[in-house]
C-alpha cells in the first residue's frame, strides 16, 4: 500500500473499529460492523480488506473502498501530475483503487481526460489503446457522476480483444474476461488472460490472429480458451454461447466464473482481497462447469462429485431439478462394472461415471426457477416478505414479487403464490423438497431496508423517488433487483400508489418555465412554488424549526389554480394529478394519502363543502391537521395483534388546500396557513396565453426540477436557515404583525424565494416582488386571524341589526353597558319576526365563543332589561320572568 495512502487510511481504522495493534503485523480485536463481535481484524502493513475472524458465523469481508470512498474518488486532487510525472493522477489510480503493481504493468495505459457536454462536467481517465485504432478510457474523478456511463469507447473494437504487452501465446490456456483491469488483474498471478471489453464481443478476429501466431511460432498445440466473463444474467448467456460456438471451430473451451454472494465481485476485485489463490481458481473453474454443462444429468454428476450429497434441488437453463442419489443401486452397480472383464483397461473414474449415471436420478419440479433474492420488512407493521426473482426457460421476462413466511413454509400455498405471480410456473416438487431448496436460499439472505412511502427518508438521510434515489447529493438508479444501492445502505420503497417519473438528463430540463410562469401567476405564482420547492426539504426544515406552513390556493373558479397546481405536480413527475377530496375520503382513506410521501405536498381539493348555509354534505374539519403542522400524526390505528401497540405514522409531507372557498377553522389552524387568492383582475390575454404554455409543456421537460432540488439539498438548507433568520426579524419589527407563528411561517416562505436562486433561472427582481407579496399576505393573514368566524359575523350582524331598528333593546338582556346578554331562543324568535336567518343553531353554540371582536364572558343568568320593560307596560296579562339565562359577551370597545 501507498505510504500517504496508508497513513490517511490506518488513524480512521483504529477509531472507527476499535482495532488494537498486534506485534506480528496485524491490527486485532476490531468490531465487526456485521455481528458487533471484537473479531475484525486487517494486515497493518497493507489493510487493504478487513475480515471477521467468526468464519461459520459471520465471515464478513469489507474493502476499505466501501468505507473510505472519499479517499477513492478524486484523484485529480490528490495526486496532480507534474512535468517530472506526467500520468501521476492515472498511476496513483491504478495503484491505489485497484490494487496494481506499478513496476509490473509500466508502459500499459496512458492518462487522459474526458468532457461530458451533456453534463458539462470532465474527469480525468485511465487510457488504453485498443487493436483496429481504438482506445478505452476509464472516468476516475468521482465517476458516479456521470450516471451509469463509467468509460468511454472510441473506435471500433468489435472481433478483436486486448492483450497485456506481456501476452504469451505459448501457454495451456488463455482466459477471456470482460475488462481490461480484469485481464491485468489475472496477468499478476501469471494467468494469460486478454479482455473482451464487453460480455458480447465475439473475438473472431482476435482468434484468427492468434491461430496465424502460433503457426508462425510453430506451437503446434491451440491453448484451451477460458471464458470468464462477470457474473450475472449477461456474463452467464455469453459464456455459454461462446463456449458452443467456438467448440464448433475446433477450440477447447472451458469457462470459469467468479463467486456469486451479496456483492458481485470482478477478478480484479478478488486480486485486491486476496482472493485469486491456486484452491480459489478450483472453485471458479467448477463453478464455470456447472455453468456450461450440456444437460440436468451432466450438471448434477458434477454437484454430487464436489459435494457428495444424496440428494438436492440445482437449476439447469432456469428449470428446476432435483437429483436424488440410490447408494445401494449405486454400490451394486459399481461391483458389477468393476467384476465385469468386458471394463477391462478403464479406469476407476469412468466405471464411477457409469455407476452413477444408473443410480442418480434426476426431476424436474418446476418448469420455471425461483430464486430468493433478499428479505424485506416494515418494521412499524410488523410485516415481512421474502423478494423473490422468477426465471423462465423461454424468452418470456423475468417476474420478481414477494412471498411471505407462511406461503413458504407450504408447498401447496408456495404453489399458489407461484402461479398467480408468475405465468405458467407450475410447482410439483413435495413439501420436503421445498424446505429443502428454501433453507439452501434462504440461509443468511441479503437483507434490504424499506420505506412505506415515496419521499425522503430521515432514517436513511435518502431521497428515494420511484425508479431513482439521491443520497449526499449524489443520483443512483433502482438496481435489476429493484432496490437501491447507497454506499453500505440497501433500500426501497414499497409504495406502489405515487408514480412518479423524473427526468435524469438536465439538457432536457426547460429553463424558460420560470418565466412562463411568473408572466401566467406573477408573485402569487413564485410564492406557491417557493412553497413548493421548501415542500420538499419539510422534514429537514421541521427538524431544524420544529414547523412547516400550511399553502391555501382560494379563489372564484376559472382563476388559474388546476393550472398552477398541477403544473407545480410536473415539477415532481406526478402526470395529471391535482390531489384528493377529503369530504369524499374515509377516515382510512385519509390517513393513507396523508402518509404515502414524504417531503412532497398532500394537496387537499374542494373540502369547502358545508361553509355555505345551503351545504347539504358536511365540510372537513380542518382542525384535523394541526398536527401535521409539527410534523406529527394526523391519525392512529391499532396494530392487528394481540398487544397494545399502535401505529401512528408521522406526518412528512406539507399541507396545500385548493378550494373556491376560504377555509373557515379556528385561529390555530388560520395562523398556520400561508394564503394565495387568486382572482380574474390580472387576466389578460398574455397570461392566458402563459397558462395554456405551462398546461400543454411535457412533463418530461420539467420533471428535472425535483432531482436538482434533491442533489442540491446541502446547499439549500444552508442558505435558507442563513435567510430565515434575517426575514424573521424584518416580519418581527412589522408594525402589524403581532401573531408569532404567522411572522414564522412567512419568513420561511419568503427565505425559500432566495433559494430558488440555487435550482432555477430566476431574476432578482421575481424574488424581491415575491418576497413584498409575502409581507402583504402575512399582514392579510394577521387581519384574518383577528377578525370573527363568517358565521359568528353573521351573527352579530342580526343583533346589530335588530338593536339599531329601536331605541329600547330588543334582544340585549343585560343592563350593565360593558355587556351584551344574548338569550338565543329569544333572538331566533325576534330575529324570525324581522325575517332575519341566523346561522344554524348548533354550529354558532361551537363558534360564538371564540368570537374576537366582543369577547365571550361566559353563560349566566342575568337581570332582563328587556323583560322588565314588558312586565311594566299596560295590559300586560303574563309577566315574564326577569332572570334570563344568557350568553354573556364583552361590548366591543
Amino acid at each position: 500500500m501507498n505510504l500517504e495512502l496508508k497513513r490517511e487510511v490506518l488513524p480512521r481504522l483504529l477509531n472507527d473499529y476499535d482495532f488494537k495493534e498486534g506485534a506480528t503485523g496485524f491490527l486485532q480485536q476490531g468490531r465487526c460492523p456485521s455481528c458487533g463481535k471484537k473479531e475484525l481484524y486487517a494486515n497493518s502493513e497493507a489493510p487493504w480488506v478487513l475480515r471477521c475472524g467468526r468464519l461459520n458465523k459471520c465471515g464478513s469481508e469489507i474493502h476499505i473502498k466501501d468505507i473510505y470512498s472519499d479517499l477513492f474518488n478524486s484523484w485529480s486532487e490528490r495526486f496532480q501530475p507534474t512535468p517530472q510525472d506526467p500520468i501521476a493522477t492515472a498511476k496513483a489510480y491504478m495503484r491505489d483503487a485497484r490494487g496494481f503493481r506499478l513496476e509490473l504493468i509500466s508502459g500499459w495505459f496512458k492518462q487522459g481526460s474526458y468532457w461530458c457536454p451533456k453534463r458539462d462536467i470532465g474527469t480525468a481517465t485511465v487510457l488504453f489503446d485498443l487493436p483496429n485504432g481504438a482506445t478505452w478510457e476509464r472516468f476516475i474523478d468521482k465517476p458516479q457522476r456521470f450516471g451509469k456511463m463509467k468509460a468511454n469507447f472510441k473506435g471500433s473494437y468489435q472481433g478483436y480483444w486486448w492483450e497485456p504487452p506481456t501476452f504469451d501465446i505459448n501457454t495451456d490456456e488463455i482466459w477471456l474476461v470482460e475488462g481490461i483491469f480484469d485481464a491485468i488483474a489475472l496477468a499478476h498471478i501469471g494467468i494469460q488472460a486478454v479482455s473482451l471489453m464487453t460480455c458480447n464481443n465475439y473475438p473472431d478476429v482476435a482468434l484468427d490472429l492468434l491461430q496465424k501466431r502460433l503457426v508462425e511460432k510453430g506451437v503446434k498445440k491451440r491453448p484451451k480458451l477460458i471464458f470468464a466473463l462477470d457474473d450475472g444474467r449477461a456474463g452467464e448467456t455469453f459464456t455459454r454461447k461462446f463456449v458452443a460456438k467456438y467448440r464448433k471451430e475446433g477450440w477447447e473451451c472451458g469457462a470459469a466464473q467468479p463467486p456469486a454472494g451479496r456483492v458481485k465481485l470482478d477478478w480484479n476485485e478478488l486480486l485486491q482481497r486476496d482472493r485469486l489463490k491456486p484452491d480459489d481458481f478450483k472453485e471458479y473453474k467448477y463453478l464455470g462447469d456447472l455453468l456450461i454443462a450440456k444437460s440436468a444429468n451432466e450438471k448434477a454428476k458434477l454437484m454430487y462429485r464436489k459435494t457428495g450429497k444424496k440428494e438436492f434441488p440445482f437449476n439447469k437453463d432456469n428449470r428446476l431439478y432435483w437429483f436424488k442419489m440410490d447408494l445401494d443401486r449405486y454400490n451394486k452397480a459399481l461391483e458389477q462394472l468393476i467384476g465385469s472383464p468386458d471394463n477391462e483397461g478403464r479406469s476407476e473414474e469412468e466405471l464411477k461415471d457409469e455407476a452413477l449415471k444408473e443410480s442418480g436420478t434426476v426431476v424436474e419440479i418446476a418448469a420455471c426457477y425461483p430464486q430468493a433474492l433478499y428479505y424485506q420488512a416494515n418494521e412499524l407493521t410488523d410485516e415481512s416478505w421474502y423478494y423473490f426473482r422468477v426465471a423462465f426457460p423461454h424468452d418470456g421476462e423475468n417476474v420478481k414479487n414477494t412471498f411471505t413466511g407462511g406461503q413458504l413454509s407450504s408447498a401447496s400455498e408456495f404453489k399458489k403464490r407461484l402461479m398467480g405471480v408468475a405465468p405458467g410456473a407450475v410447482w410439483t416438487g413435495t413439501a420436503g423438497q421445498l424446505d429443502r431448496l428454501m433453507k439452501e436460499q434462504l440461509y443468511d439472505i441479503k437483507r434490504v431496508q424499506t420505506v412505506d412511502f415515496i419521499g425522503y427518508s430521515k432514517t436513511h438521510r435518502a431521497y428515494v423517488l420511484g425508479d431513482v434515489a439521491v443520497k449526499d447529493g449524489q443520483l443512483s438508479v433502482l438496481n435489476e433487483e429493484d432496490y437501491f444501492d447507497l454506499g453500505k445502505l440497501s433500500v426501497k420503497s414499497l409504495n406502489k400508489s405515487v408514480d412518479l417519473h423524473l427526468e435524469t438528463d438536465f439538457k432536457k430540463l426547460n429553463k424558460s418555465w420560470t418565466n412562463t410562469l411568473w408572466n401566467a401567476f406573477d408573485a402569487k405564482g413564485f410564492a406557491a412554488l417557493a412553497f413548493w420547492f421548501g415542500s420538499l426539504y419539510a422534514e429537514q426544515i421541521r427538524e431544524e424549526h420544529k414547523s412547516f406552513p400550511f399553502l391555501e390556493v382560494v379563489g372564484e373558479p376559472g382563476t388559474g389554480k388546476s393550472t398552477l397546481i398541477e403544473f407545480m405536480w410536473k415539477l415532481c413527475g406526478r402526470r395529471d394529478y391535482e390531489g384528493f377530496d377529503p369530504s369524499k375520503s374515509t377516515l382510512a382513506a385519509r390517513a393513507r394519502n396523508f402518509s404515502q410521501v414524504s417531503n412532497m405536498p398532500v394537496v387537499l381539493i374542494e373540502g369547502d363543502r358545508g361553509d355555505g348555509k345551503d351545504a347539504k354534505q358536511k365540510g372537513f374539519d380542518w382542525d384535523e391537521l394541526k398536527t401535521a403542522f409539527n410534523g406529527r400524526s394526523v391519525r392512529a390505528r391499532g396494530l392487528k395483534n394481540s398487544g397494545n401497540e399502535t401505529y401512528e405514522p408521522p406526518f412528512r409531507g406539507a399541507i396545500v388546500i385548493a378550494q373556491n372557498a376560504e377555509v373557515q377553522a379556528s385561529e390555530a389552524v388560520l395562523s398556520r396557513i400561508v394564503h394565495i387568492m387568486t382572482d380574474r383582475k390580472g387576466q389578460t390575454a398574455a397570461t392566458r396565453e402563459a397558462a395554456q404554455i405551462l398546461e400543454s409543456m411535457p412533463m418530461e421537460e420539467v420533471s428535472g426540477f425535483m432531482l436538482k432540488c434533491a442533489m442540491n439539498e446541502k446547499a439549500v438548507l444552508e442558505h435558507f436557515n442563513e435567510k430565515y433568520k434575517q426575514y424573521r426579524k424584518q416580519l418581527e419589527s412589522h408594525p402589524e404583525l403581532k401573531t408569532q407563528r404567522i411572522m414564522g411561517t412567512h419568513a420561511q416562505i419568503m427565505a425559500l424565494v432566495d433559494c430558488l436562486a440555487i435550482v432555477a433561472d430566476v431574476t432578482q427582481h421575481q424574488l424581491d416582488k415575491t418576497r413584498e407579496e409575502l409581507v402583504r399576505m402575512a399582514v392579510q393573514r394577521q387581519k384574518a386571524v383577528s377578525a370573527d368566524h363568517p358565521v359568528v359575523q353573521e351573527f352579530w350582524d342580526v343583533v346589530d341589526y335588530l338593536e339599531d331598528m329601536f331605541e329600547e333593546p330588543q334582544v340585549n338582556h343585560s343592563a350593565n353597558e360593558d355587556e351584551i346578554a344574548i338569550n338565543l331562543n329569544h333572538l331566533s324568535e325576534v330575529a324570525f319576526e324581522h325575517r332575519q336567518q341566523l346561522p344554524p343553531m348548533t354550529e354558532l353554540k361551537k363558534l360564538l365563543k371564540a368570537s374576537r371582536k366582543r369577547k365571550f364572558i361566559g353563560q349566566k343568568v342575568v337581570n332582563s332589561s328587556i323583560n322588565r320593560r314588558f312586565n311594566t307596560l299596560p295590559g300586560v296579562a303574563r309577566k315574564k320572568p326577569t332572570s334570563v339565562k344568557c350568553w354573556v359577551f364583552h361590548r366591543e370597545s
